[in-house]
């Protein structure tokens, strides 16, 4: 092996555990935001799905965030779209549409 085979060898080594350490690092900083529930807000955007879906089983088609309620959309298996509007402070429901 010449020199230059040698360093490209030695940055490829290298590489692996920083590459590996920065998609860890990606990984746990969205699931931080995904997960974490905002102070406040005070329940996370899993919880008010899993309180949509109580309602509704189906796909989440979207979720938004505005003025303390969580919008939810849910694709029911007979093809329906329903609306859910949950109260992102206490988890109640708002309405169902």
């Amino acid at each position: 092996m010449n020199r230059w085979q040698e360093i490209l060898v030695i940055v490829m080594l290298m590489a692996g555990p920083i590459t590996q350490a920065m998609a860890g690092w990606q990984s746990s900083a969205s699931n931080y935001y995904r997960t974490s529930s905002n102070p406040l807000t005070g329940i996370t955007e899993q919880k008010a799905i899993a309180i949509a879906q109580q309602h509704f089983k189906g796909r989440v088609l979207a979720i938004n965030h505005d003025d303390n309620i969580y919008r939810i959309k849910i694709l029911s298996s007979q093809g329906t779209v329903h609306t859910i509007l949950i109260n992102a402070t206490d988890g109640s429901v708002i309405s169902i549409h």
